[in-house]
């Protein structure tokens, strides 16, 4: 196997994590850089076009980590993208960004990008190399412009060698600096959990209780929450009711009326981090969002018709036992690795200007 050195020495232990994923099966090597989890199917970001390499990886990580990219210099990606938190706003309902500004969505977390085609809630981003122009152009999040983005990384004593480095020019431009952060964002890979580690036969198995909870998930959350992923990237509505201002999610983007107040399936990887949970962060807790399933559900949202029961209410109903297993499902789908491995960490991030 090639070997190929692309991170700093202080992070010998994510090297070795990784290493010893590899020797366990549990990936495989995509392209000369990108680790695909064995038991993912082939990504769809278009690597060839944009490869990941050492120097890219460092840039990328760097920029997602700077509030050069903002304003008034204090948000950052990372700001609302917490590792920690699976990547996700951990214990905002509704993300801020300069000035301390109210969006109207809670910041979803960042997980598996290379396998998504749509991003935001409302999926009106479909290329990942032009995800970041949202936040970053947003007032309430990062309240900039592009050409006064690329004026400051230009007049900065450190990005265009950087940028030399990743891509053989000095001369900085919105192109690439996309094309750095994408590169940064598909290297973000969770797929270390205990259920990913069952199904790769690595010598770990489900308790009696996860077990029954991967049969309820089977029979009542799969359709929408599909493995490996864990989410179809579909747009449903779950029927939530509507607050002041209600959001009108994927209908912003496709002025399509059955698509009112629809917004993307969220994966279930990580839920033990990235709660608060749904588009508007207003649960919590898993109960709460349970709760929401079996008695919650308003027809005025026009919920999605899996949560329609045969006699025309909405709900799904969980017993006692069938809720608590379930949980326990769910917290295998936790991937503690992940959210601490010091790849990803923003104090790594400032190795790279040395």
């Amino acid at each position: 196997m090639k070997k190929t050195q692309f991170f700093p020495r202080s992070l010998v232990f994510g090297i070795l994590l990784f290493a010893s994923l590899l020797l366990a099966g549990g990936f495989t090597w995509k392209e000369e850089w990108f680790l695909q989890p064995a038991n993912f199917p082939a990504p769809v970001y278009n690597s060839k076009a944009n490869p990941v390499t050492d120097a890219g990886f460092k840039l990328g990580k760097k920029l997602f980590y700077d509030p050069i990219l903002s304003a008034d210099y204090t948000i950052s990606c990372g700001s609302c993208h917490i590792q920690a938190a699976a990547f996700s706003h951990h214990g905002h309902d509704l993300s801020h960004g300069i000035h301390d500004l109210l969006g109207t969505r809670n910041a979803p977390g960042l997980q598996n990008l290379a396998w998504y085609s749509r991003y935001m809630w409302d999926g009106g981003i479909t290329n990942l190399d032009l995800q970041p122009i949202a936040p970053i152009t947003n007032p309430v999040e990062m309240g900039d412009t592009l050409s006064a983005v690329i004026r400051k990384l230009n007049a900065d004593p450190q990005y265009p060698g950087l940028f030399e480095k990743a891509f053989g020019t000095n001369r900085i431009s919105t192109d690439l600096v996309m094309k750095a952060l994408s590169q940064f964002m598909i290297c973000l890979v969770s797929a270390d959990s205990k259920y990913d580690k069952v199904m790769r036969k690595e010598g770990v198995v489900f308790t009696a209780d996860e077990t029954a909870g991967y049969q309820v998930y089977r029979q009542n959350c799969a359709s929408c929450h599909p493995e490996p992923l864990f989410t179809n990237q579909q747009f449903r509505s779950t029927g939530l009711p509507v607050l002041e201002e209600g959001d009108e999610g994927r209908y912003l983007v496709s002025l399509d009326s059955s698509e009112r107040f629809t917004f993307r399936v969220p994966s279930l990887r990580n839920l033990k981090f990235t709660f608060p949970y749904m588009h508007d962060g207003r649960f919590y807790t898993i109960d709460e969002v349970l709760d929401h399933y079996a008695t919650g559900i308003s027809h005025t949202t026009r919920p999605d018709p899996s949560f329609i029961l045969p006699d025309g209410s909405p709900g799904i109903r969980f017993s006692p036992d069938q809720r608590k297993t379930l949980k326990a499902f769910l917290l295998t789908l936790n991937d503690t690795a992940f959210v601490k491995n010091p790849l990803y960490d923003e104090a790594g991030s400032q190795l790279y200007i040395k």
